[in-house]
């Protein structure tokens, strides 16, 4: 490819979400020497550095010289980073924020009201390249950038573009935090297989390995989940009297509840964030 193909890259910050991408972006062929990153921490950026052969720099340093700018740090601390990083962006690089809770509207009012900016919500999945991502881009952002953009978190997995910002909530509650929930039934299941006599370790295999199945099933099929799950369903079956427990508990109401609890603290957040 071309280096019109592959901006030169900064990340501002280089913590496990930061080396996830960089990591795809070079295994996917993505020149390292186009890639620089700066955090506090040294040691991991001397890291980053080894395993991957890019180049390190303060934050001053690595924005002016990118023509993308990933911004990975902290939610809580980033008014004070990108504040200070206004100064280096004359340059109008296209700027990523992969931080939670911080809206369009902060961004832009820290690192300049006419940047280009795009919001990204990942995920932990994205640390074995099977994340799913949430993209909305501001009116600055051309159609080149929002192409930059995508390449960029597809290197770790699927991208969903959103036309509306506040859109970024409800993917927090499905995809950002997604991972939590399915974490959650995979120990409720593997505790409920213990109880019924299997050792921890069967019954983790056994878990582990059916959620992998359904997923990569329902990722391949060409019909959708409530299909799916029918087809497993004889009448009067195991399967059903399963399924038929769980809809008399109200599992659709519980997760319904838990999803929307989640969009509204990420909205409180973005609130108390922004400040």
């Amino acid at each position: 490819m071309s280096n019109t193909q592959h901006p030169q890259l900064a990340f501002i910050g280089a913590g496990n979400m930061a080396r996830s991408i960089i990591g795809g972006l070079v295994q996917e062929g993505y020149p390292a020497e186009r890639i620089r990153a700066s955090d506090l921490n040294r040691d991991a950026l001397e890291q980053l550095s080894r395993d991957f052969g890019i180049g390190t720099g303060d934050n001053a340093a690595v924005a002016e010289w990118a023509e993308v700018v990933v911004l990975a740090v902290k939610p809580q601390v980033m008014k004070t980073v990108t504040e200070a990083l206004r100064p280096s962006l004359a340059h109008h690089p296209l700027l990523i924020s992969i931080a939670a809770g911080i809206d369009g509207a902060s961004l832009s009012r820290w690192l300049g009201e006419d940047q280009a900016i795009v919001r990204c919500m990942p995920n932990t999945p994205a640390l074995v390249k099977t994340g799913a991502s949430g993209l909305h881009a501001n009116r600055h952002t051309s159609g080149a950038q929002r192409e930059q953009a995508e390449q960029i978190m597809g290197a770790v997995g699927t991208v969903q573009w959103l036309d509306d910002e506040p859109l970024m909530d409800a993917v927090t509650a499905v995809s950002g935090s997604g991972p939590a929930y399915f974490f959650l039934v995979m120990e409720a299941m593997i505790d409920a297989g213990v109880q019924q006599g299997l050792t921890r370790e069967a019954a983790t295999e056994l878990t582990l390995q059916t959620a992998l199945g359904a997923a990569t099933l329902a990722r391949t099929s060409d019909v959708g989940v409530d299909e799916l799950r029918r087809r497993v369903m004889s009448p009067g079956g195991t399967t059903e009297a399963a399924i038929e427990s769980f809809e008399r508990d109200g599992l659709r109401d519980t997760f319904q509840r838990a999803m929307t609890a989640c969009a509204e603290r990420s909205v409180s957040l973005a609130k108390a964030l922004g400040q």
